[in-house]
Parts: C-alpha cells; structure tokens; sequence
C-alpha cells in the first residue's frame, strides 16, 4: 500500500474519532444536566422538609404554653411526700411518682350537656347518671385521681374551664408482692401504716436522701421463687425464709408466703398472711438442741466428746412420756452425737446438767424468750414459759417453748459468729452507728467453733439429719427441726418443718433459715444428692424437715451462693486460696 493512501486512511480515523467525542460530550451534557435537576430536586424536598418540621416546632412550642397558660392547678407546686426506699444496691423498691387529679368545678362550666357529652366519648365506661347529680350539686368533686400526663392533656383538650388539676405525687411498689411484708403500706395521707414505711414514717417525710435497705433484690426474688416452686410440690400453706449475715445482723432477704401487691391498699385479715418471719411465733423442735449442747459447753458442765451411756428410749415426766423421735439412736452417745442424731432423750440429759435457772439465763441472753427489738413493729411475742423440771426437759428438744424465725436466726448468729451478740435489722447503718455499737461476748472462746464443725457433721455424715443441703464448694452446716403445730391449743399432725444453714462453717457469713407450715410429703419428688455421689431418691412417706425444708434450702444455696460471692471450698472442705502476684 502506498504512503498516500496510509495518509487518507489515518485522516479518516482521525474523523471518525472527532466525531465519536463530540457525540460523547453532547451525551455527557445532557447527563450532567439531569444530574443537577435531581439534585435541585432533593434539596428542594429536603428545605421542605425542614421548613415542616420548624412549623411544626414552633406551634407545638405555641400549644404547649397556651396549654400550661390555661390548665388550671389547684397545687401548682411540686412537693415530694416522701423519699425512694432502695436496696442495698441503690435499686429502688418504693418511690413516689408525678401524678394528677381531675376535679370539676360546675360553676364554670358554661354548657353542661355538652361537656357530659365530651366526657363520654373521652371514657365511654363513665356513669353519666352519677357524673350529672354531682355536677348538679354544683360542688368541686374530683373527676378521676392518679392520671397520668398524657391523659391529662386529652381532659384540657376539651376546652372546658370547669376542669381543674392537682399536681401530686403517688407511691409506687415498682416489685409488687416481694417485699411486701417488709415495706408495709401508706395511707391516704401518705403516712406509713405498716412495715418500715410506718416505722421510718418521720425519716421519709423529712429526710431528702432515700432510705437505704441491707435487702439485696436479686436474692430475694431467688429465694421467694423457690419457697413458691416447692410450695407447689409439699402443698404446705405457706413458708418464711431469712437470710442474714451473722457477723453484723444484715437481713439480706425476708421472705414470708403467702404475700400480696403492695400496690393496692388492702386490710389483710386472713391470718394465713401473718409475716411468718416475724410475727409467726412458733414451737421450732429441734433447732432448739443446738442451744442445749451450746449452754452445756459455756457453763463447763459437759464437752463435746463427754459420753452418756444407757440412754433408754423413753422417760416420764410429770405422768407423761418424751421419747426418741427414732428407735434407731443408740443407748450410748457422746453429748456431739447427741446433736448429730437430734436425741430427744441426750438433750434432756444435758439440759439437765446445766439446771433450769441457767439453762433459762442462757437462752434469754441469746434473744430467745422476749420480744425482739426490730426495724419493723410486725414482730411476735414468744409466749411466757412457766419452768419447771418437765418444762427444762421439753425445752432442751424445742417443745413447750415458742419464739419467732427472727429470734432464731439471731441466736444461731451468736452460736456461730464466735459468741457475740448481734441485732438483726433491716436498715443499713452508717458506720459511726456501727462503731458505737458494743459487741457483748456471751459465749466463751473456742465454743462457736466446736458447734460449726458440728453443725458441719449433720450435713456431711450418713447419721445426720441434713443430708440434702451438702452442696459442693459451699461447707454447708445446718440443724433440722421438726415440730407438731398446736391447733385451738392441741398438738395437731400438722407440722412446721425448719433448717437452719450456716455457711461456710469454717467461718461463717451467712446464715439461712427456712420454715415450711404444714407441709406434705409427695411421693414423686426427685431428690438429688448434692456431695458429689449422683444418687437420686424418688419420694418419700416421712413429713420431717429432713426431707422437706432441707431440700429447699439447698436449692435456696445452689441458686444464691455465686451472687453472695462466698470464698470458694473444694470438695473435701479445704479452701481454695487464690493465688496472687
């Protein structure tokens, strides 16, 4: 091809690509061009947008002032009745909320039939009839109490004068039935009527900072949860549990069942929901031969390897006989063997040793026979003990004596806590309180200790009572009682069944304690040994605390010990030392 006809060819190319551009940026353009209609277009809905939204502001501010401009407050002015009562947490468990009351003013109102007419499609429920007579009457009555803001925007939106509103304040339960023997209630007045809303009524009404509780919320809803659970399979008619902290007398929960909705004032006057807990003054059985062998110890009269040989199955005492609750139970016991096996005969004789006046004396000193001082008024009186040599002796088992769960938690505290006195409370004192708050030594060194390791041996040991409540990691000790409950002043065959739990008994922190009324063996409830050994029992015809309030309470353990947040033990009871830096 010659050099000419290459030229032709590269001036065609070269044609062929301008025209190709130019077609391009003409496209281009047009492109571009609608591009920018699209996004005048946005910014043209956007403006509106905003300029809706400003509008919309601004009358929204306007109706909000002609709104308060013409809302017409008898009590402008926003005053607390009373302070929040929170958990040791700070979680509030009763407080007072922002609410309103509509009253009607008749005079005001211009045209009444037309003003019932709007009040019927605004409550379509409301009693025309009543409504009419009192605005008759042409009396200020209230229209509806407790409403809410919302609500009470819809009332002045009827556009009727003749409505007034009260600002006020309203107490709330915001946990409703879990602690509802503890909190108490208020009246109308909003003065404290029961509980610790009674008891701390003044402190309430003055004092701007919120009462604070030794209750943990999250424990209590545990604990209530299962005494609810295994109310469902014992069929008892109702339980009480406390658990505190022997060294300083905090309650961190106070259970009694059954309860109610502290929400709705009510007058309780089914005596089924009595405050087990603290009002309910019971005969405990067994739980007392722990303070038997106690006394023995600090009055030197026995020790705790001291034998008793020959113990028969049965004596009489005043025409009438006490026997062991087990044929099973040796004739020759040392007095610790005593506790382990829960001897009726072995507590009779070491009540015996320490006499009537003593034995007495020290079961006063450790809280048992008065009425106990507490942050709440609802606390039972133990009944009087007219002591005698049959009474010493019915006494050293825990029959023909009464006290509260309040008062045995507080004398298995000073058992365990080293033998010093310690009053329960529900209240959390300020450490300059605490400071000044003697610690009285009623048992002498060395005892605490020796009872613990026992209590350990009910739990641990094929012999003891407790078998159900040795859980793993936790060194569980504890003592059973179980005793017939006095019906129109008869022993009846209905019981209460207790355990107490102290843990960990190398050093104890807590103590637990559960009751069950009247509680009924079920004959297809799994029990599960909890030492490790994975043997399971289905049932079981015996009515005994053994096999009742001890299975509960070591649920109650299993679910509340990692939230207590105990030193952890290993399986054989050593503790386990962390290790540090």
């Amino acid at each position: 091809m010659s050099k000419k006809n290459n030229n032709n060819i590269n001036q065609k190319s070269f044609y062929f690509e301008d025209n190709s551009n130019k077609i391009y940026h003409k496209t281009n353009k047009k492109k571009l061009l609608i591009k920018e209609d699209r996004i005048y277009l946005l910014f043209f809905v956007f403006f509106c947008l905003i300029l809706i939204f400003s509008i919309k502001i601004i009358f929204t501010s306007l109706s909000t002032i002609t709104y308060q401009k013409n809302s017409i407050y008898l009590n402008s002015k926003f005053e607390p009745f009373r302070n929040d009562i929170v958990d040791i947490n700070g979680v509030p468990i009763a407080r007072n909320i922002e609410v309103f009351h509509a009253a009607i003013k008749p005079n005001l109102i211009k045209n009444k039939k037309n003003f019932l007419l709007k009040l019927r499609i605004l409550y379509p429920e409301i009693n025309l009839k009543v409504l009419n007579t009192n605005i008759k009457k042409n009396k200020y009555f209230y229209l509806k109490k407790n409403i809410s803001k919302e609500e009470q925007y819809k009332l002045w939106s009827l556009g009727e004068k003749g409505i007034l509103f009260e600002k006020t304040q309203t107490r709330i339960y915001p946990h409703r039935n879990l602690f509802s023997h503890i909190i108490g209630q208020i009246d109308e007045d909003h003065n404290g009527i029961s509980g610790i809303e009674k008891s701390f009524n003044n402190q309430l009404k003055s004092d701007q900072k919120s009462l604070v509780t030794t209750l943990d919320i999250n424990i209590q809803f545990l604990i209530r949860e299962e005494l609810i659970n295994f109310q469902k399979i014992f069929k008892n008619i109702g339980s009480a549990s406390i658990l505190m902290d022997v060294n300083n007398g905090d309650i961190l929960s106070l259970v009694s069942l059954p309860d109610f909705d502290i929400n709705k004032r009510q007058t309780i006057k089914n005596l089924n929901f009595i405050n087990r807990a603290t009002k309910g003054v019971y005969e405990l059985g067994s739980v007392f031969k722990t303070f038997t062998l106690a006394g023995g110890l600090n009055e030197g009269v026995i020790e705790s390897k001291s034998k008793f040989y020959n113990l028969p199955k049965k004596i009489t005492c005043a025409g009438k006989s006490i026997a062991e609750y087990d044929n099973k139970i040796p004739a020759n016991l040392t007095a610790e063997e005593i506790l382990i096996r829960s001897g009726n005969i072995g507590s009779v004789r070491i009540a015996q040793k320490i006499g009537q006046t003593k034995m007495k004396n020290f079961l006063d000193e450790i809280g048992l026979l008065k009425k106990i001082k507490f942050d709440i008024e609802e606390v039972g009186q133990p009944l009087p003990v007219r002591w005698g040599k049959c009474k010493l002796a019915t006494a050293s088992f825990g029959h023909g004596i009464t006290t509260t769960l309040l008062q045995l938690a507080k004398g298995y505290s000073i058992i365990s806590n080293g033998g010093y006195n310690i009053e329960p409370k529900l209240i959390k004192r300020t450490q300059s309180k605490l400071n000044r708050d003697k610690k009285i030594k009623i048992l002498k060194d060395g005892i605490s200790s020796e009872i613990n390791s026992i209590l350990r041996k009910i739990v641990t040991q094929k012999e003891g009572t407790a078998n159900f409540a040795n859980i793993q990691g936790y060194e569980v000790g504890g003592k059973t009682g179980t005793a017939q409950k006095i019906v129109n002043g008869y022993y009846s065959q209905n019981k209460i069944n207790t355990f107490v739990a102290v843990f960990p008994t190398s050093k104890p922190k807590y103590i637990l304690l559960v009751l069950l009324d009247e509680p009924k063996p079920n004959k297809d409830y799994i029990y599960n040994y909890r030492d490790g050994s994975g043997w399971k029992l289905k049932g079981t015809p015996y009515n005994t605390a053994g096999w009742t309030s001890v299975e509960v309470a070591g649920k109650i353990i299993e679910k509340i010990g990692p939230i207590l947040a105990i030193n952890k033990i290993d399986f054989y009871g050593n503790h386990v030392v962390k290790k540090t830096n």
